[in-house]
């Protein structure tokens, strides 16, 4: 993991050539497949989930009011979709044991 604590596709790759011993280029290639299939699936409108790990799931959002809190103006809030992230029982077990 970088520095600044985030984990990144060349820390996922270079785990890949770590315990599984293929190339850097092979690690990458592997790495840029897995993510292309999962962000293909959610364009078609699929949920992604990931066993012991979690779920992205895609929920649409009606037309609905809101507020400018600096002015108290109502404004429609237009209809869309948005991608959520739900972690499995095993992972917030982890998570929060550590």
């Amino acid at each position: 993991m970088t520095a600044s604590g985030t984990l990144t596709r060349a820390d996922l790759a270079e785990s890949v050539n770590r315990h599984i011993g293929l190339s850097r280029a092979e690690s990458a290639a592997i790495i840029e497949s897995i993510l292309e299939h999962m962000s293909a699936a959610l364009e078609r409108g699929e949920n992604v989930k990931i066993s012991s790990f979690g779920t992205f799931v895609l929920r649409d959002k009606t037309e609905r009011m809101g507020r400018n809190p600096k002015t108290g103006v109502e404004v429609p809030i237009e209809p869309r979709r948005v991608l959520t992230f739900r972690a499995s029982q095993t992972m917030r077990d982890r998570v929060a044991a550590s």
